[in-house]
C-alpha cells in the first residue's frame, strides 16, 4: 500500500516554512524538507533555514545532510527520502513534506528516471547554444527527436530539456520511452499537494523583504566564510539564489548596491519558474494568501485541505 504524503509547496517567500511549523505544532507531525539547498550545512541565511531551536522543537529531516562542497543529486534525495519516510511510518509517526524544489517534488509524485550520468561538457555546449540562439532553440531540437517529451515541457524549462537531449545522446533512446517522471505516478506514495499562491505584486514585495532581511542577518559574511574554505562550493551549491550573486560581487561583477537588486530580480524570475512547474502537477490544490492572512489562519486552511483530500480518497 502506498504511503500517504502531505506535500506543502509554493514559490519562494510564500511562507511555506511558517505555515508548516504552525501545522506541526498543532498536530505533532514531523517535517521532511523538499528543498535542494537546505541539505547543505552552513548555508543558513540565504536559504532562510529553520533555526536549530525550531528544529529541536519539531523534528526536521533532510536538512544539513551534506557539506557545501559536495554534489547532492535528486537521485540521492529520493533514496534519502524513501529511507526517512519508511522509518517514520514504521515508528507510527506522521509527517508533512515542505519545500519548493520542483524537481524533488516531481520525483516523489511521478517517480524518478534513473538515467545515465551527467555529461557536463555536452550540457555546457547546450547552455551555450541556448544563450546564443534563445531558449526556443533547444526546445525545437527536442521536438525533432522526442515530440512527446517536448510537448510536456515549457521552452523555458531548460534544465529538463537539456537532460532529455543528454539522455538521447547517451542512450540513443527518447526519454519519453523510459518509465520516467513524465506522467507516471509513483507507486510508493499517495501524494496530496497543496500550494500557497499570492498575487504577483504581493509575492514580489515579500521577496524584496526577504532579501533585505538576509542582508541584515549577515548574508555577505556567510558567503565569505563558505568560499574561504579551500574545498569551495559544489556546482549545485554555487548556483544557489543569493550565494551566486554574492560570489560575483566578491569578483567585482557588481557593486554592493547592485548585488541586492540582482538577487531580488533573480528571485522574482525563479518564483515565476516555480509557478510554471507547480501548475504542471495534476491534482494540486491552491490556497490564495491575501495580504491580511497570517501563517496561523493559512495553516488552518492548508490542514483542512489535506483532510478533505484524505477523506475523498
Amino acid at each position: 500500500m502506498p504511503i500517504p504524503l502531505w506535500i506543502l509547496t509554493g514559490p519562494t517567500a510564500s511562507g511555506k516554512t511558517e505555515i508548516g511549523l504552525e501545522i506541526t505544532e498543532n498536530t505533532g507531525m514531523e517535517i521532511i524538507s523538499a528543498d535542494s539547498m537546505l541539505v547543505y550545512r552552513g548555508m543558513d541565511i540565504g536559504t532562510e533555514k529553520p533555526s536549530l531551536d525550531r528544529r529541536n522543537k519539531i523534528p526536521h529531516h533532510l536538512i544539513d545532510i551534506a557539506d557545501p562542497w559536495e554534489e547532492y543529486s535528486v537521485g540521492q534525495y529520493v533514496k534519502d527520502f524513501d529511507a526517512v519516510a519508511q522509518s517514520l511510518c514504521r515508528q507510527g509517526k506522521q509527517f508533512i513534506v515542505i519545500g519548493g524544489t520542483a524537481l524533488y517534488l516531481k520525483a516523489l509524485v511521478d517517480g524518478l528516471f534513473e538515467g545515465p550520468p551527467a555529461d557536463w561538457e555536452y550540457r555546457n555546449s547546450l547552455k551555450t547554444l541556448a544563450r546564443e540562439k534563445g531558449p526556443h532553440y533547444l526546445h525545437t531540437l527536442l521536438g525533432e527527436i522526442d515530440p512527446e517529451a517536448a510537448g510536456k515541457l515549457h521552452f523555458n524549462d531548460q534544465k529538463r530539456i537539456i537532460r532529455a537531449l543528454e539522455v538521447f545522446k547517451t542512450t540513443n533512446r527518447r526519454i519519453s520511452s523510459f518509465q520516467t517522471q513524465f506522467g507516471h505516478k509513483n507507486p510508493k506514495y499517495d501524494c496530496m499537494l497543496v500550494a500557497i499562491d499570492y498575487d504577483r505584486d504581493a509575492l514580489y514585495n515579500r521577496i524584496e523583504t526577504r532579501v533585505d532581511r538576509m542582508f541584515d542577518r549577515g548574508l555577505v559574511d556567510e558567503v565569505r566564510g563558505l568560499v574561504s574554505n579551500p574545498r569551495g562550493l559544489s556546482r549545485q551549491a554555487s548556483q544557489a539564489l543569493g550565494y551566486k550573486e554574492i560570489v560575483d560581487y566578491f569578483l567585482g561583477k557588481y557593486t554592493f548596491s547592485e548585488v541586492s537588486r540582482e538577487i531580488k530580480q533573480r528571485t522574482r524570475r525563479f518564483a515565476k519558474r516555480q509557478m510554471t512547474w507547480f501548475r504542471s502537477f495534476s491534482g494540486i490544490h491552491w490556497i490564495h494568501a491575501g495580504r491580511d492572512k497570517d501563517a496561523a489562519s493559512l495553516s488552518g486552511q492548508v490542514l483542512q485541505c489535506f483532510l478533505d483530500q484524505k477523506n475523498k480518497g
